[in-house]
């Protein structure tokens, strides 16, 4: 495997922002994405990554951008290599073929826009956090509303909801992201942009668990994230990749149970064995664990996109 990308620079053009995976660079007009292969669990960054990683969450949401399309805007420009270094060089900056090399399968150009300060996650079947507050709440004997969503009593574990929802949560800085009700997410950002925001987030899951079931492919839930550029709603940040959806294989699909997922739950689970503290710092992952996951997340391209990573 090639050595994994934990950190970017860019000679002569200073980093605007350094999020868990994404580095951020500001390119006047646009803002340069560059997705390294750092990991992160229970909300720590790991010391080593995962190869290929960023690779493929910058070309699966470059995928997904474009075939979103016709459906909302987005923040998605180019991954041309050449385009994104001129741009590059036209902002004072210098481009070797280190920095190309860097670069390349993992820089995506995009357009600036002011984001939302929530995320969106539209879910189809009942799996992860949803599930955990459903068992708690008794959904397993009577029908409980949950962050102001009826939902009817007996669901199993990952068994498909009567039709997809739309569950905001809160952009924690640090921390996990919670759920919230519509009405918390309303007095966040309005309720007029926050009906056009459900109905936005429910027209793209369904869109892509259609595409995506096309592939065997499941898409249980995903999260999206929203701004507004020149006043107009746009999806930005990343689509429908493994760190923002949970994918199952619909031929071994079975409700009932945990379904094995195409991220990085083969990272948090080797985490829980260890016996690590869920606390900095983070043990290093063995090579095993590396290689699976990095498998992982190259077949989830592969399955959606059509073909193998390039």
């Amino acid at each position: 495997m090639a050595a994994p990308v934990l950190t970017t620079e860019l000679n002569g053009i200073p980093r605007f922002a350094t999020g868990k995976v994404r580095d951020v660079y500001d390119l006047g007009e646009m803002l340069l994405l560059v997705t390294t292969d750092r990991i992160s669990a229970f909300d720590v960054v790991m010391p080593n990554g995962i190869p290929d990683k960023g690779r493929v969450l910058t070309q699966l949401s470059r995928h997904w951008f474009r075939a979103l399309r016709p459906i909302v805007p987005t923040h998605y420009i180019t991954c041309d290599e050449t385009y994104i270094a001129d741009r590059i060089v036209e902002r004072g900056g210098r481009v070797d073929r280190q920095t190309r090399e860097m670069l390349s399968g993992r820089a995506m150009l995009s357009v600036k826009a002011q984001a939302f300060p929530i995320e969106c996650v539209a879910r189809g079947y009942i799996a992860g956090s949803l599930w955990k507050e459903y068992v708690e709440a008794g959904g397993v004997e009577r029908a409980v509303t949950l962050h102001g969503i009826q939902l009817p009593a007996g669901l199993l574990e990952s068994q498909a909801l009567p039709s997809p929802i739309f569950t905001p949560a809160t952009k924690a800085e640090t921390g996990h992201d919670m759920n919230i009700s519509f009405e918390e997410a309303a007095s966040i950002i309005g309720e007029g942009p926050l009906r056009d925001l459900e109905r936005t987030s429910l027209q793209l899951y369904s869109f892509a668990a259609n595409e995506a079931r096309k592939r065997g492919i499941i898409i249980a839930d995903t999260k999206f994230e929203f701004g507004l550029h020149n006043g107009i709603i746009t999806l930005i940040d990343e689509a429908l990749t493994p760190d923002s959806s949970r994918f199952w294989d619909a031929a071994i699909y079975r409700p009932g149970q945990s379904q094995p997922s195409y991220d990085k739950q083969f990272v948090r689970d080797w985490l829980v064995s260890s016996g690590w503290k869920k606390s900095p710092p983070a043990p290093e992952l063995p090579f095993d664990v590396v290689q699976h996951t990095s498998n992982s997340y190259r077949e989830a391209y592969q399955r959606i996109a059509g073909h193998s990573l390039g």
